[in-house]
C-alpha cells in the first residue's frame, strides 16, 4: 500500500516509511483466518430520497501528455452518478476483479476475510443505464478525487449518498496513480507515479496534475459539445469538489486553478503545495480530518495551519475522534461487514461513513444549494466525535 496521511508518507511494502524513517512492520503472531465463502459484502443505503444511476466515461486529453508516462496522452476514467428513476437500469458493479486483487494485495487486513471475487461483487446502490430523473431544475456537480494509489471506487459510499441528495457526482480515476485501474480494452494501469514521487516527496506534482484533470473534465462535461450523454442534468453554475488524502489537497489546487469550482472539501489530506497568497477568491472550504491522537507523536503536519489564513471565504476545520485516515473511504465499512474491523480506525466503519456523508453533504447543501446546515455551525450532542478546531 502506498498511503498519504496528513503529516507523513507511509509506504507499506516490506516495511513502513514514516516521516522519512523506515519502521519495520510487525508480523501478527496469530495466523490469519481463511476468507469465508459466506461473506456477502454490501454498501450502506444512501440517506437521500433519490435513486442512483451510474455511467462510466473514458476521457483522453489529446492536448496533454501524462505526467508519469510522457509517451501517453493523459487519461481519466470517470464514474458519473446521477439522480435516477427508481427501478430502472441494472445493478452497477463495485469494481473489477483486477482492481479487487490489487486492493487485497496492498491492504491485506481485508484479505483475511474476503476474496477478490467477493470484493468485486460488493453490492452497490447504483444502477447502470438507469433513466435520469428530470425535473424543474438541474443538479449541482460534485467532483470526487481519491487518495493516492486508491481507485475511485474507494469513495463509492460518499458518491452514492451525495447523488441520493440531489447531485451529479463525477468520481475520477487519474491514470497511473492507483494500484490498479481497468481502462478500456482490458488495460490494467498500475501506479507509475509511485516510483517518481515517493523518493523525493514531490507530491505537489500529483495535486497539480489533478487540478488540470478537473479543468479538462469540466470542459468535457459542460462545454458546447459535452462528452456525457446526460450532461444536461448538470447545473454548471454550481460545482464543488471533494477528495480524500491527496484528493483533498487536489480540491484546493483545482479551486486555485479554476474559478468554476465554487466550494471544496479536504478529507484528511496534507497540502503538499501552499495555497495561493491571494486566497481562493472568497470561496468556501471545509477541512475534515482524522483524529490527531492516532498519528505518531513525532509527526507534525503544519500544512492546514499554514493554509488556514489563506482561506478567505467561509471555512471550518473539524476533526473526528477515533477516525483514522482510511475512515473517509469505503474500506472500514467493508472490513466491518467482513468481520474484521479496520486496524487503523477505531471508530466503526458505519459511524465513520455517517459522519463523512453528513458533513460533506451538508457543506455542499449550504454552499451549492443555499440550504440551511446547522450541523456546521458548531459542536452538537448528536455528533460527539466531531471536534470544531477552528471556524
Amino acid at each position: 500500500m502506498n498511503k498519504i496521511i496528513r503529516g507523513a508518507v507511509a509506504v507499506a511494502t516490506a516495511g513502513i516509511l514514516l516521516a522519512g524513517a523506515p519502521v519495520t512492520a510487525t508480523a501478527s503472531a496469530a495466523p490469519a483466518a481463511a476468507p469465508s465463502a459466506a461473506v456477502r459484502l454490501e454498501l450502506p443505503a444512501p440517506t437521500g430520497p433519490f435513486a442512483v444511476g451510474r455511467d462510466t466515461l473514458h476521457l483522453v486529453d489529446g492536448t496533454r501528455k501524462d505526467p508519469w508516462v510522457p509517451t501517453a496522452d493523459r487519461e481519466l476514467l470517470v464514474s458519473l452518478y446521477y439522480p435516477a428513476v427508481a427501478g430502472t437500469g441494472r445493478p452497477a458493479p463495485y469494481t473489477t476483479p483486477a482492481e479487487a486483487r490489487a486492493l487485497l494485495t496492498d491492504r491485506g487486513e481485508l484479505a483475511h476475510h474476503a476474496t477478490a471475487e467477493q470484493v468485486a461483487a460488493v453490492r452497490t446502490n447504483a444502477r447502470e443505464g438507469a433513466t435520469p430523473r428530470t425535473g424543474p431544475g438541474r443538479y449541482p456537480l460534485v467532483v470526487l478525487s481519491p487518495g493516492f494509489t486508491l481507485p475511485r471506487s474507494s469513495l463509492t459510499v460518499l458518491a452514492e449518498d451525495l447523488t441520493s441528495r440531489g447531485y451529479v457526482v463525477a468520481a475520477l480515476d487519474h491514470a497511473y496513480e492507483s494500484d490498479a485501474t481497468t481502462f478500456p480494452g482490458g488495460r490494467v494501469l498500475g501506479c507509475k507515479a509511485c516510483d517518481q514521487v515517493f523518493p523525493d516527496r514531490s507530491l505537489n506534482r500529483v495535486s497539480d496534475a489533478r487540478a488540470r484533470d478537473v479543468t479538462f473534465l469540466l470542459d468535457r462535461l459542460t462545454g458546447d459539445r459535452p462528452a456525457w450523454r446526460h450532461s444536461r442534468l448538470i447545473d454548471t453554475r454550481h460545482i464543488g469538489m471533494a477528495g480524500h488524502s491527496i484528493g483533498g489537497a487536489s480540491a484546493a489546487a483545482a479551486m486555485a486553478a479554476d474559478p468554476r469550482v465554487a466550494a471544496g472539501v479536504d478529507l484528511d489530506g496534507t497540502f503538499f503545495a501552499p495555497l495561493p497568497e491571494s486566497g481562493l477568491g472568497k470561496r468556501p472550504f471545509l477541512l475534515l480530518g482524522g483524529d490527531p491522537a492516532l498519528l505518531p507523536p513525532d509527526l507534525e503536519d503544519t500544512s492546514w495551519a499554514d493554509a488556514w489564513p489563506r482561506m478567505d471565504g467561509w471555512k471550518r476545520w473539524l476533526t473526528v475522534t477515533g477516525m483514522g485516515h482510511p475512515g473517509f473511504t469505503d474500506w472500514p465499512v467493508l472490513s466491518d461487514r467482513a468481520g474484521s474491523p479496520h486496524p487503523e480506525t477505531p471508530l466503526s466503519g458505519t459511524r465513520s461513513q455517517q459522519i463523512t456523508r453528513a458533513y460533506t453533504g451538508d457543506f455542499f447543501d449550504l454552499h451549492l444549494k443555499g440550504l440551511p446546515a446547522p450541523r456546521l455551525d458548531g459542536p452538537t450532542a448528536a455528533d460527539p466525535e466531531v471536534v470544531f478546531l477552528r471556524s
